[in-house]
């Protein structure tokens, strides 16, 4: 399929604004060339509160030309901040007054609407960073991965060990042959916490109890594709993550971080099966208490099949026998069992260590050599380097985020439904169970529903 004509991409936007009653003629950009050498970016960033002040530390040193936020109060510090950015609600209208002046967009909104402003960034040519997970359904997922293609951009996710040296030494080592065969993995995290932690609480009702929409906040934007409901305080600014139509649940926030590691050392792909070993629910459209999952995968030419377990909330796998009983087992982690040592490391694969003490102590000593090339300055630093084209594409490009945002996802299907899943990934569906097509391809509102163009290509 060609690439969008000027009246197509034209057209296609009108429909969009159009329907969310926001239409202003949009003045599109065909293509763009890469900056010229040691020209700044010029940067817009939606989603301007909350965990975008990573991207702004990140991405220091350049123009930042756009701030993107439904909710003025939840950007105020950001638009203090950076006071000559223009400033938006609605990114589409972002995009049609601002195309020509914008080179890359960082995406650091709720995960429901991660695709459709990511997509449309792309479309328009525009190089995109995007944080975890990737998508919050598969096909928006294999969707975004064609579009980087389609219209040549470059692009990241925001896992950010997978910059760091801790994931190369994790890969190096295996490759090596330290940990010999690696047929089992465990992966564990000590959220949710609907006590403490600031990212999941159980609404006092379901539904939850409505309110009156703050004035500062546009619900309607902040719904996106999701369909209509009424407000409540149980979902915003931070609560969301615990409601399927908007999160993914601890694993799909975390699995990007404490699963990155196995999944590219072990070049795992989607998983053939995933079990439900024990698993909490709390209520229908609600993230489980806690949970238990057996993920499967077939061998990969040479490497075996591979087991993977991950366990959340109050569930955790037993400390290995390798490990020292005289210190406590790590509330969060993962262990990949290999035949001839065990490797360890936290939530998140910046630190890796082998078990037992003894065998640590000795190997650290010698380390096997270090083939990988490493990152300075960080995610956004290496995305930045390569739009300019002073680095190689970033190891978190769709081409990867986009199958470790899938295998996740399929682990969330079976925590949505307390069901055992099977799954095609060729043909990207459920084989034992039906009903399954409004999770893996959502139904977005008229206005939202983009990416049909690019996965006829």
């Amino acid at each position: 399929m060609p690439l969008p004509t000027a009246c197509s991409r034209r057209d296609f936007l009108k429909t969009s604004l159009a329907a969310s009653s926001l239409f202003v003629l949009p003045r599109f950009a065909i293509g763009q060339e890469g900056p010229a050498p040691g020209r700044k970016l010029n940067l817009a960033f939606i989603g301007a509160g909350g965990i975008a002040s990573m991207a702004y530390t990140g991405c220091e040193g350049e123009n930042f030309v756009a701030l993107c936020d439904v909710d003025d109060a939840r950007a105020a510090k950001a638009f203090a901040d950076y006071p000559d950015a223009k400033r938006f609600r609605d990114f589409r209208v972002m995009f049609d007054r601002m195309h020509k002046e914008i080179d890359a967009v960082v995406v650091s909104t709720p995960d429901h609407t991660h695709f459709a402003a990511a997509y449309l960034a792309m479309q328009l040519g525009k190089h995109v960073y995007v944080q975890k997970p990737l998508t919050h359904d598969i096909w928006q997922s294999r969707t975004l991965r064609r579009a980087a293609h389609h219209f040549k951009v470059i692009t990241q996710m925001g896992n950010q060990g997978h910059a760091t040296e801790g994931i190369r030494y994790v890969k190096e080592w295996y490759e090596a042959g330290v940990l010999g065969e690696v047929r089992e993995v465990h992966a564990w995290f000590d959220g949710p916490d609907f006590v403490k932690a600031p990212y999941f609480r159980i609404p006092a009702s379901f539904p939850p109890p409505t309110a009156a929409v703050p004035p500062t906040l546009d619900w309607d934007l902040w719904l996106g594709p999701v369909k209509k409901r009424p407000f409540s305080p149980a979902y915003v600014p931070l609560t969301w993550r615990g409601f399927w139509d908007f999160g993914c649940g601890e694993l799909g926030d975390w699995a990007c971080h404490t699963l990155d590691a196995p999944f590219w050392a072990l070049d795992l792909d989607a998983p053939a099966r995933v079990s439900v070993v024990n698993l909490e629910p709390i209520h229908e459209g609600f993230v489980p208490r806690s949970s238990h999952l057996k993920f499967e995968f077939p061998a990969r030419g040479d490497k075996p099949p591979v087991t993977l377990h991950w366990y959340d909330g109050s569930q955790h796998p037993p400390a290995s026998l390798d490990w020292d009983r005289t210190k406590p087992w790590p509330k969060s982690g993962m262990l990949m069992v290999g035949d001839k040592v065990s490797l360890l490391t936290g939530g998140r694969p910046d630190s890796p260590r082998l078990l037992p003490d003894a065998t640590w102590e000795e190997f650290r000593r010698n380390l096997p050599e270090k083939k990988i090339p490493r990152i300075k300055g960080g995610p956004f630093q290496e995305w930045i380097r390569a739009i300019k084209g002073e680095g190689p594409l970033p190891g978190s490009n769709f081409d990867y985020a986009a199958r470790l945002t899938e295998m996740s996802l399929v682990g969330v299907m079976a925590q949505r439904s307390n069901k055992d899943i099977e799954w095609d990934a060729a043909n990207m569906r459920v084989t034992n169970h039906k009903g399954f097509e409004q999770i893996v391809r959502q139904p977005a509102r008229r206005g939202w529903d983009f990416g049909k163009e690019v996965w006829r290509a």
